[in-house]
This record gives C-alpha cells, structure tokens and sequence, in this order.
C-alpha cells in the first residue's frame, strides 16, 4: 500500500475499481455514508495488519516472511508505527471494502526513511479483488534503490505481480549506478527465470508514469490459469515467486539499505525534490481518485492526510 516514491499505496488500484461500482461516484456525496471502524488499540491493529485475512495461504505466508524479515534486520533503525487506529485498519460502513496500513519510519540516523505494508480487499461487482503490498524508502543520505512488491488479484486464477528495486537516480547519466544496482547482481535473470514459466506473461501498467519510474529489471506480470485451477497459481507464488521475492529484497537489504554511499549536498536536494514529487504525484493518480469511491470521502481523505505527513516530514 508504495514506489521509488512512486508505490506506497497499491499503484494499480484505480484500474481494477469500474467508475460507478461499490459506493457512489466522488461528487455524490449525498449517496455516500461511510465510516472507519477503528480497533482498540495499535496492537489490535498491527494484529491485523498481519492477519493478511483474504488472500490464499502461499500469499499470506509470503508477505508475512517478507515483513519479518524487513523488520528484523531493520529494527535497530526502526520507530514503532504511530498511525492512528482508524488509519491502520479502516472499512466502508458496509463492510464491502476493508483495509489495513502500517508505516515504520527510520530513527534520524538512519538511512531508512520508512517502511510500509498494506493489504486492501474489495467486493467489487466483478469479484473480490485483494492488493497486498510491501515497500521501503530509504532516504536522501544515500542514492540507493527503495524496495517494492505489490500482488495483485482480481480471481482466483488471476495474480499480477510487480516486484521491484525502483532506481532514485538517471541511469542514462549514470551507468555506474545501472551497473551496481542492477547489471552485477543480475537482477534481470529473476524476472527471465519467472517468465519462462507458462501461466506468466508479462503485465503492462495502465499508467504511464508508474512505467517511466520501475527499473528496467522490474518484474511485472500476470500469472493466469485456467477456470478451476486456482491451486497452480498458489503452486507458482510458491515454487516462483516466493523465493525470487525473497532473493531480491535480500540483495536490497545487503547493497542498498546496509551499503554505505556517498551523497553530496547538491545530490542530497535532488534527491529529495525527486521522492516528493514522486511522492505527491502518485497520490494524485491513484488515491485521490479510488480511495473516495471504495471507502467515502470521509475515511479516504483521513488516510491520505496521515500518508502525505510521511512524505512531507521526511
């Protein structure tokens, strides 16, 4: 739920949500009484944060690994998560669209800016539809790639996922950077291994700018069977996409969170424009547009209002 700053909410979201389904469209207010059903405490919440409650168990079992493993090795580097309650879990008074949001940000001395996990499910009149995502941002004391995954499903026999370490720099200007990052830990051989298998064919964001800002290693495709055969895509988030997921964020905690670079102070300002343009902007394309619609006004602009804090305070 982002990204270079580009993902820290699900990118592909708006595209999956028809313009006149679930609530009501965003000028109608009158058609739309939504409200956050916020849990107890912050432990009620990370609980279910955790739960990953809709999607299959190769899926949960995955995201699960991939968080501990994020904050395990990060955890010296780490702040608690301080989102209010109605923030970290929030539903439409329906109860037809449900989500949960978690955001660590990095002590001063850290490299991290923040972390961030997400998961959204939605009784769309398609079919339910279930994003879970997982990013982290490093801040502009280094010029290293943030992390990203993001599994999108739309059935049971549907999966699109976009796994990547999203560049902060220009690799036409700096070939060195492109060599680093990409070139020597041979990033591109994951995502040929991934296409080699049948169901998976590459997948191509409907947004223009989400495609300009992923490297050119970013593994995004669909992973489809056939009607009935939803265990083959649970086969090959486990044979596939489990193990490369956790290789790539591996080599980022290894070259990019734990490695040291250095940044000057001009780099340091361009860094910073750069991530909070791309910050803002992915705000404007995706939540600003899906969020009133799945959840009402009301509870979209209380989530957005916390998530541009992270972008404006970093």
């Amino acid at each position: 739920m982002a990204v270079n700053s580009h993902h820290f909410l699900p990118s592909q979201l708006s595209s999956f949500i028809p313009t006149c389904t679930l609530l009501a469209p965003k000028s109608s207010k009158a058609l739309i009484t939504c409200s956050a059903k916020p849990l107890s405490s912050h432990m009620d919440s990370r609980r279910k944060f955790l739960e990953f409650p809709h999607v299959s168990s190769p899926i949960r079992t995955l995201m699960i690994d991939l968080v501990s493993t994020v904050e395990c090795r990060l955890d010296s580097q780490l702040l608690p998560c301080t989102l209010p309650p109605d923030v970290q879990y929030y539903e439409n008074q329906s109860g037809n669209a449900q989500a949960s949001l978690q955001i660590r940000s990095g002590h001063n001395s850290s490299s991290i800016d923040f972390i961030l996990g997400s998961w959204i499910h939605c009784e769309l009149p398609t079919g339910a539809l279930n994003i879970t995502s997982l990013s982290a941002y490093l801040n502009s004391s280094t010029d290293a790639p943030n992390f990203l995954i993001e599994l999108i499903q739309s059935s049971s026999t549907s999966l699109i996922l976009i796994l990547d370490l999203p560049p902060r720099k220009d690799l036409v200007l700096d070939p060195d950077y492109l060599h680093t990052f990409y070139e020597s830990t041979k990033l591109d051989t994951y995502r040929q291994m991934l296409e080699k298998v049948p169901e998976v064919t590459p997948y191509f964001s409907p947004t223009l700018y989400i495609r300009c800002t992923v490297s050119p290693t970013a593994i995004m495709v669909r992973i489809e069977t056939e009607s009935g055969e939803s265990a083959r895509i649970e086969e090959i988030v486990t044979s596939y996409v489990d193990p490369i997921a956790k290789e790539l964020l591996g080599i980022w905690l290894n070259r990019c969170a734990f490695a040291e670079r250095k940044v000057g102070v001009t780099e340091r300002a361009y860094l910073e424009k750069r991530d909070s343009v791309n910050g803002s902007k992915t705000i404007e394309i995706d939540l600003a547009s899906s969020f009133p619609r799945l959840f009402g006004q009301e509870v979209a602009d209380r989530v957005i209002q916390e998530i541009r804090k992270v972008y404006t305070t970093t």
